[in-house]
């Protein structure tokens, strides 16, 4: 006898349609008062908005060794063969190399750096692992950026990440200006989840990472969610970092200035929320894009 057990979708997507579903997880999950390097009010405000901004997480003294490392990266020719780098589909310069903490002793430790691992723990109340890392690279003239998405949709279809219990933090390793491609955040959208139209394609990550189709909100979403919440523009030195709640919807420009962007991109999820089986893709994408090692940062 074969007995099925079905699993509860609290955030059904890539179905026929486009559907609209209030969040039915918390935002932050640790208990008031809980110890931690982020202050009270700024909780709040990450509860209310769906996102963190920190003027100086890395120093000034620092942000050269990571710049070094980074350029170093992208420089490798073995690190440009390797499946975890993405390249640009005009420029065919690398975009982003996935899996930085792994293949990088420098990168490993800022991922064990307790300013950036004590603000995930804080927030999502529990110990953590690495879902995903990567460095993005937006050199200037021409570097294509980030269509409009919510990152946890992706997680929850293609990976079988269950609940919003997942943070990201963008560190910049250039200056953000407010012409160079930066982030963009639609404050409070985290509170509704957007189950996006139509079914993911097998292997869908070898095109998505290049340029985004399935998971993409329509315009008519994108609209609404403009006029409810407005958008919010990230700038800042190098060493400055943003914070971001999992279903933020997010994006950012192309970049034609001569000014590049980069920058290192750490997801942690709660251990308490290790990844299942995808809940709408036909395969799970590959480790270094969706962590399978549940191992806890420390």
């Amino acid at each position: 006898m074969t007995v099925t057990t079905e699993r509860t979708d609290l955030y059904p997507s890539r179905g026929r349609t486009e559907v609209s579903v209030p969040r039915k997880d918390p935002v932050v999950w640790s208990a008031p008062g809980t110890a931690g390097p982020i202050a009270a009010p700024d909780l709040d405000s990450f509860e209310r908005d769906g996102f963190l901004s920190i003027a100086d997480l890395l120093g000034p003294d620092e942000v050269p060794a990571y710049q070094a490392e980074l350029n170093r990266l992208i420089s490798d020719p073995a690190i440009r063969a390797d499946e975890r780098s993405i390249v640009e589909p005009q420029s065919k310069e690398i975009r982003s190399v996935f899996e930085v903490h792994r293949i990088s002793e420098v990168f490993a430790r800022l991922v064990r750096d307790e300013r950036v691992v004590g603000r995930a723990r804080q927030i999502l109340g529990s110990d953590v692992y690495v879902h995903q890392s990567r460095i993005n690279v937006k050199p200037g003239f021409g570097a294509s950026g980030f269509y409009w998405h919510s990152d946890f949709e992706t997680w929850h279809a293609e990976d079988g990440m269950p609940n919003m219990r997942a943070v990201s933090v963008s560190i910049a390793l250039t200056e953000n200006h407010d012409t160079n491609g930066g982030l963009m955040i639609m404050p409070g959208s985290h509170k509704t989840f957007l189950g996006c139209a139509g079914e993911t394609p097998r292997d869908n990550y070898k095109k998505s990472l290049q340029m985004q189709d399935a998971g993409t909100p329509s315009d008519e979403a994108l609209t609404a969610f403009a006029a409810e919440h407005g958008i919010k523009l990230f700038t800042g030195r190098a060493g400055s970092a943003t914070w971001f709640d999992c279903n933020a919807m997010h994006g950012s420009g192309d970049n034609i200035t001569p000014f590049p962007r980069s920058n290192v991109f750490i997801v942690f999820n709660s251990v308490e929320n290790a990844s299942v089986e995808p809940f709408a893709a036909p395969v799970r994408r590959p480790e270094f894009i969706g962590a399978r090692d549940f191992t806890p940062v420390r």
